[in-house]
């Protein structure tokens, strides 16, 4: 007997032509992605075969790989039309990625994962389920429910760093789960969109962003999850991960008072302060010692040369912690463009430099002491700083 019911596209690799699917979209995953180019038609098999039933399409945003996993994902979808690629041009971050890619379907359900194969497609049937009854608003996959396993993970340290990034995001939230970090979660998509205007894109827990930010109390469907290693590509996690939460945490609550990005530029300019005092305590009693103060030099240009080299030193300490932190999203990579990165930054500061240092000038010639001199020329400079680098370091002309 002939199946004469909705046909399935076929898959990447098949011989023959793919053949629409007449059913109507219903679930949409999105796969945030860098450098995992050998994780893509893998994952897409992977979901095919698991989503036996569903019409789906997969969304892989991703933050221009240099490994083209962009191309890998477009050439899929020639012969798959339910594989589409977001490939984003000079913006960086697992959270907005997938705020990005939900927003971006027709799919009454939208679903987050990983590409390098540590969550289970086969979850995904589940818990478009719970949702898709109107039991629950949302269903994740959880580490560390019952049932759950980390073990071929292999990064005892994570777990731990885990456990204890969870207990402090069930107090943000007021929600307890057991694992309110998952990256793996599925809701309906217009309860994504009502909100997606208020969800601050900050970091690389979208969970919890959603979670803090939806006014309503969610109905969460709980499964637990086999969390596997990494197949294949590079994580979108790297050294800043425990600052990313931190400043996840600030956006929600105190991001709508004070911008987060010039919180964060506020606060390296704050460390600098320190670095630029410590400089300038160098300079003065290890650098130019006795041997300039009976010199030539008086007390004034003594003073003024050494918080000159002490504000380009602070300046330097400010470029790399802001590139790395700040700009995280916007990271300048490689000795070329960080070179020029830092000659820009440079000259995009020169005049907050010189009003930090003239300031101070004038105010040790009026007799205020070093610390106040010091400490008003840097304030004066700082607004100045901050506005032309974003511009011109770490945005565009």
């Amino acid at each position: 007997m002939t199946n004469t019911g909705p046909q399935s596209v076929e898959t990447p690799g098949a011989d023959s032509a793919p053949v629409a699917d007449a059913r109507p979209l219903e679930l949409a995953i999105v796969l945030p992605t860098y450098n995992e180019r050998r994780n893509v038609a893998t994952m897409v098999e992977r979901i095919d075969r698991e989503l036996k039933g569903i019409a789906w399409e997969v969304i892989f945003v991703d933050d221009n790989s240099p490994d083209g996993t962009s191309d890998e994902a477009r050439h899929i979808s020639l012969r798959d039309p339910r594989v589409r690629c977001i490939q984003r041009i000079g913006r960086r971050g697992l959270a907005s990625a997938a705020i990005e890619g939900m927003c971006s379907t027709a799919a009454p359900f939208v679903a987050v994962m990983d590409a390098d194969h540590q969550h289970d497609p086969a979850l995904l049937v589940g818990m478009l389920e719970a949702v898709r009854s109107g039991d629950y608003d949302l269903a994740y996959a959880s580490r560390f429910a019952e049932g759950a396993s980390t073990e071929a993970w292999g990064r005892p340290d994570r777990v731990k760093a885990s456990g204890i990034a969870n207990r402090i995001a069930n107090k943000v939230t007021g929600v307890e789960l057991t694992d309110p970090m998952s990256g793996f979660f599925l809701l309906p998509a217009e309860t994504l969109r009502a909100d997606a205007h208020r969800l601050s894109g900050v970091g690389f827990k979208i969970l919890l962003d959603i979670l803090a930010t939806v006014d309503r109390p969610l109905r969460v469907k709980e499964f637990p999850l086999n969390f596997a290693a990494r197949a294949e590509g590079e994580s979108k996690l790297d050294q800043t991960v425990v600052f990313e939460f931190l400043v996840g945490l600030y956006d929600k609550w105190l991001g709508r008072i004070i911008p987060t990005r010039f919180a964060l530029f506020g606060t390296v300019g704050a460390l600098g302060v320190i670095v630029q005092f410590a400089a300038l305590w160098v300079m003065l009693h290890l650098v130019f010692g006795e041997r300039f103060v009976y010199g030539n030099w008086s007390e004034n240009a003594l003073f003024n040369t050494a918080n000159t080299v002490a504000a380009i030193v602070a300046m330097t300490f400010n470029f790399v912690l802001n590139n790395e932190l700040t700009y995280s999203d916007k990271r300048l990579r490689g000795f070329g463009p960080l070179l020029r990165g830092w000659a820009q930054f440079t000259v995009a500061c020169s005049l907050g430099l010189l009003t930090n240092v003239g300031s101070a000038a004038v105010l040790k010639a009026m007799g205020f002491h070093d610390f106040v001199a010091v400490l008003v020329g840097i304030v004066l400079g700082a607004v100045w700083n901050f506005a032309l680098s974003s511009k011109f370091v770490w945005g565009k002309y």
